[in-house]
Parts: structure tokens; sequence; C-alpha cells
């Protein structure tokens, strides 16, 4: 089966960093020696762009690729990650989302298994409208109006595609027992995103897992570990963020890292069956408290 359009471009960067790497070459060798910039050589290691099959044929020259089959194979990768112009990568997209941001939601597409870990907050793709605009507002000051209903848009998207999937990708969802207690956009809405959860782990897809106040916190940003495959740290990336701060990473050392933590967390947590039900008891509490409210 032919690679993905993500699954294609990451085999292609990781073929042109290990091999610059097993030269010895810097990036601003490859730059030098290509009479490119050298954010052009950054940009493609990290999979942030595409390289053309022009490019990449005498830059595996260069790195020492030479292998008739190989090439051709990297070439063809090369054309596979540049086949598909998907709606992240329209203008209004590129002008308001993150180049992290973006690369995850390609993953994310294309994954067969993530794993949150959420000290605070729901993760972006599991956003209800509600919840994902009260989070975002927040944000006013350092966004522009556009590029937060542009955000707000891009959860929607994510959100939809991933109901609409007939085979949804397995969600592992770690949350800090905070969360069941934060208000977000005022009780009706984050009743409303919890009980959302609640339908999406009888659904079957998601499993929720709560670490209670009793754990240690830790010092943690949020992050997700995609698994673009089988369930091997060689087949993952890792997204994290902080803030409005985000990066993707694809090293397999810091991969490792975070999913023996995120397993360490997991395995200390509250049961599947318990967390879903402390979820949805509170999610009823959260909508009871807005029913009082209207009805005083």
């Amino acid at each position: 089966m032919a690679d993905s359009p993500a699954v294609a471009r990451r085999r292609v960067r990781h073929a042109v960093r290990d091999a610059r790497l097993e030269k010895g070459f810097t990036q601003t060798d490859v730059a030098e020696a290509m009479e490119w910039s050298l954010s052009k050589v950054m940009r493609i290691e990290s999979g942030e762009v595409t390289i053309s099959p022009n490019d990449l044929r005498p830059l595996l020259a260069h790195l020492g690729i030479r292998d008739r089959p190989m090439v051709d194979d990297l070439v063809l990768a090369a054309k596979a990650s540049r086949q598909r112009q998907a709606w992240w990568d329209e203008p209004r997209f590129r002008e308001s989302l993150s180049p992290a941001m973006r690369q995850e939601i390609q993953y994310e597409v294309e994954a067969t298994e993530a794993r949150h870990f959420c000290q605070s907050l729901i993760p972006g793709r599991l956003q209800s409208d509600g919840y994902a605009r009260a989070l975002l507002s927040f944000w006013s000051g350092q966004l522009s109006r556009q590029q937060v209903e542009r955000r707000v848009e891009a959860r929607i998207r994510r959100r939809t595609h991933l109901l609409s999937m007939e085979n949804p990708p397995n969600l592992y969802l770690l949350l800090d027992e905070t969360v069941l207690h934060r208000r977000v956009g005022g009780t009706h809405v984050t009743g409303e995103q919890l009980a959302d959860l609640g339908r999406y782990i009888d659904m079957g897809w998601l499993a929720v897992r709560i670490a209670p106040f009793t754990n240690p916190a830790p010092t943690l940003a949020a992050f997700e570990l995609l698994y673009l495959g089988t369930d091997n740290a060689a087949d993952a990336v890792l997204y994290r963020e902080s803030d409005l701060a985000d990066e993707i990473v694809d090293d397999l050392a810091t991969v490792e890292r975070h999913r023996a933590i995120w397993d360490r967390f997991w395995k200390t947590s509250i049961a599947e069956d318990e967390s879903a039900r402390l979820l949805k008891e509170r999610a009823a509490e959260f909508m009871s408290d807005q029913e009082n409210n209207l009805n005083p």
C-alpha cells in the first residue's frame, strides 16, 4: 500500500536527515552546497515543507545516496507527500495556524492511535464549539479576531472529521482531576463539553483516565503522541504546547521519554470505568447548575 502524504513526507525527511548526519554535514553545509537558504534545509528536515523531486535527486547525490532503487523509492515518496492539498494548506489557515499545528493536523488525520496528556484543559480535537471559542477568546490580546475565528473553525473541522470516520483512531486521554472542576465558558459550556466526552467514551474509540488530586502533579506542558501505524516509538511523533507556543518533535529518545511518563501516570490514575462515571456525573452537575440558575 502506498504511503499517505504525511507518512511519505516523514520518510523522506528522515532519510535526508539521517544521511546528512552520517556524512557529518551540518544543515549549513548542505545549504551552501545546494545553494539554498538555511531555512529551506531546516524546514525540509522539520517536515514543515515538502521537497520537490527535482530538488531531492541532487540532494540525495550530495548526501551519498546513489542506490537507484532507493533513490526511486524516495522520489516516489516525495511525489506522494505533495499530492494532496488539504484545508489546512489554504492561505487563510496558513496565516492563522502555527506550522507545528498544521503538521499536527496532518498527522492526526492519518494516525491510528493518539495518547493525550492534559493537565488543565480538553485537547483541541475533542473540544466543543463553545469550549473552543471560550478558550481561544482568552488570547484575544495576542491573536486577532480573525485568527481566533480561524482557530475555532480549525478545531471544529478536526472534530467533525474525527466523528465522521468509519474507523476512528483509538484515543487515550489522560486528564488531571482539575479539568472536571474548571469552568470554561460557563457551566453550560463546560457541562456540554464533558457530556460530549462521555458520549465519545460510549462510542468505543475514546478511553479516559483521571489523574486524581492525590497524585503528584507533573511539571510538563500538555502533549500528544500520534502513532502512524504501530504502537511503537519509531512510528510516533510528539506534539507539545504551552500557551501559544507549540512544536512537533520527531526524535526517538524524546518520544520514548514522553511515552514512559504517560504510561506511568496512566497506570496510577483512576480506571476507565470509574473515570467515565466521574466525568458523566460532573457533566450532569454542571448542567443542573445551569438549569438552577435559569430557574431560581
